[in-house]
């Protein structure tokens, strides 16, 4: 088992953290007014991690707030068609949340409308789950930065679950999505994530996020040079300046995906036990969709981690899965084992 697992005997299941939602997804032209056909997909950036490791025969579990009603038990019957264990799943008053992306686009500017105000998962408070309960034949306990970004009260949960995880030895990752359109409750990043970061022992993102949310700077010239070996300079820094403020930290992974046309540049690097490894850069000229690659380059960390790879293998067959999500129609991969390792450069 792994170095970053702490349960070496008897490793458990994965935990996913996150709220679920409708992505529902407009055509740029606005067809679908006249077609009346709009395209969704059930996701979530943590249910898209759970979906990629269940489809990897890894023992995955994912914890969400859903209402108490039809549609959200066809939903958790179609997740549990999966291979995901969803007996943890609470359900409280509110909706589910969903947000609109034009298809092809990614989760910037005005290509994004979020709809989750109000949402079960929205309406969560601390004090309400029995995390003892929920944590029990867990070994690994994953979450991202869009939870805290949600509210206050949120962000508050996170940290009862942090809590409640550590003092159970359950190794944590977090992924540090940025999502400008949230934070809208009178909290920074700045004030919420440094006190999460430090329950982490596997912290993922891109230099820039971890200046966003944890105040670690970056080169303000990077990008003039547009040069790889700068750009993974730059990773080893934050890297390593994240692991010197969070000493339960053990790896930091970083991606860099650069789009320009239609034309997409994807490279990663992981940093663990003093060493650092970088992926093959991989390139296309079209893409089929831009959501979820993250999500799946972080289940391929887990993935790898959880089955003792060493580092250089796992890095390279987690760019490999995140790359082949970018022509997958949908939030979460169904790429499997085989597939990503052929396409592994």
């Amino acid at each position: 088992m792994s170095a970053l697992l702490n349960n070496y005997t008897h490793p458990g299941k994965i935990l996913s953290f996150g709220e679920l939602l409708l992505r529902i997804c407009p055509d740029a032209e606005g067809e679908w007014l006249s077609t009346n056909q709009l395209p969704f997909y059930v996701g979530g950036a943590e249910l898209n991690v759970a979906t990629a490791l269940a489809l990897w025969d890894v023992p995955s579990a994912y914890f969400t707030v859903l209402p108490n009603n039809g549609l959200s038990a066809q939903i958790v019957n179609a997740l549990t068609n999966k291979g995901i264990d969803t007996s943890s799943i609470f359900y409280g008053d509110g909706r589910i949340g969903l947000y609109f992306l034009t298809a092809g686009q990614d989760l910037k500017h005005d290509a994004l409308i979020y709809d989750r105000a109000n949402s079960a998962f929205a309406n969560l408070k601390p004090g309400v789950i029995d995390w003892d309960k929920v944590l029990q034949g867990v070994s690994w306990f994953h979450f991202s930065a869009i939870c805290p970004a949600i509210n206050n009260d949120i962000a508050a949960v996170c940290l009862e679950v942090l809590e409640a995880a550590s003092k159970r030895n359950i190794t944590i990752s977090v992924d540090l999505n940025y999502r400008s359109k949230l934070w809208k409750y009178g909290k920074s990043p700045l004030e919420i994530m440094p006190e999460l970061i430090k329950y982490c022992d596997l912290v993922m993102g891109n230099v820039w996020a971890a200046e966003m949310m944890l105040s670690i700077p970056v080169f303000p010239d990077i990008h003039e040079s547009g040069q790889k070996s700068i750009y993974l300079k730059e990773a080893l820094k934050t890297s390593e300046q994240i692991m010197a403020q969070y000493p339960k930290c053990k790896a930091v992974a970083n991606t860099f995906r650069f789009d320009a046309s239609n034309d997409i540049t994807y490279y990663t690097a992981l940093y663990t036990n003093n060493e650092f490894h970088s992926s093959s850069v991989y390139e296309a000229k079209y893409i089929t969709d831009k959501v979820g690659s993250g999500d799946c380059f972080m289940a391929g960390l887990i993935y790898g981690f959880y089955n003792n790879l060493e580092p250089a293998e796992i890095v390279e067959f987690a760019t490999a899965a995140a790359f082949e999500q970018l022509f997958v129609k949908s939030d979460a991969t169904d790429k499997t084992i085989a597939e990503i390792k052929k396409a592994m450069q």
